[in-house]
């Protein structure tokens, strides 16, 4: 046996939310990884969309990987989407939005991202966001049209210039992350951002020890907050992870965990990953 690694100690809540008949946030928890995944709003099937993705990238990880591999694997489950409007031309238009984080077999942390779902690091006590929003209003910040205040409220905040959608141009931004034992990522929909200040996320982190209680209040204070929009949010600890086996693989990996449309789509014959 090799001696121990990084591992994810994760865990996630996702909310339909007062004003939503339907979830269209999906999520996964794993030692070597988690993400979340926002359906499109105004198109349709959102819920397939954001679901469909989760498995099959979940599906086909095989833990620890390299960048090369994870953007194979966010293809593969891209094209997957496809194969569903392939079959029912009525899911014409459904996308999703996708922010990751995945362990590296050389022990770094790679975030993968597309959209306005987000990622955020705390380290130190200090919160931190790792994400641009792929969305109008910050383009329009980003060319010093807009405030970051006023675009924090903007009434078109939601229209994304970036999702995943099957198409052959579709793509996620990854990025290299050091990871340090005792850093604390949070991943989200935005309808914990859009309601929800960084400061209260940043307290709310802080204050609770088990990933579990740490999203559940932010989701709860989101709620409270009147969002309109399903509310998903991850939260993984950086931790010393299982030993390693000779072949490399996580000796004990324990299942992957799927929230929201993930937990209630596609469970049938799901191999664990």
């Amino acid at each position: 046996m090799m001696g121990p690694r990084v591992a994810l100690r994760g865990a996630a809540v996702s909310d339909v939310g007062p004003h939503r008949a339907v979830n269209q946030d999906a999520a996964f928890t794993a030692s070597w990884g988690a993400a979340v995944a926002d359906g499109v709003g105004g198109g349709p099937a959102g819920d397939l969309a954001s679901a469909a993705f989760i498995h099959r990238l979940a599906a086909g990880m095989p833990g620890p990987l390299e960048p090369e591999l994870l953007a194979v694997r966010v293809r593969e489950a891209n094209w997957d989407l496809r194969a569903h409007v392939e079959r029912d031309p009525a899911l014409h238009g459904m996308a999703t939005t996708f922010t990751g984080i995945f362990l590296s077999d050389a022990e770094e942390l790679l975030l993968a991202h597309t959209g306005d779902s987000r990622a955020y690091l705390l380290r130190d006590g200090l919160l931190s966001r790792q994400t641009r929003d792929d969305s109008l209003v910050q383009v329009l910040v980003d060319s010093g049209l807009m405030t970051a205040e006023v675009a924090a409220s903007h009434p078109r905040r939601n229209v994304i210039t970036a999702s995943l959608s099957g198409a052959e141009r579709d793509a996620a931004t990854v990025a290299v992350h050091v990871p340090r034992i005792g850093d604390r990522w949070l991943l989200c929909s935005d309808g914990l951002t859009d309601y929800v200040p960084e400061a209260d996320i940043e307290r709310l982190l802080v204050a609770y020890d088990a990933a579990e209680d740490a999203a559940g209040a932010c989701v709860a204070l989101a709620i409270e907050a009147g969002t309109y929009d399903n509310v998903t949010v991850v939260v993984c600890d950086v931790a010393l992870g299982a030993p390693m086996n000779p072949t490399g693989d996580l000796a004990h990996r324990p299942s992957t965990s799927f929230y929201g449309a993930a937990a209630a789509r596609f469970m049938e014959g799901l191999e664990s990953a």
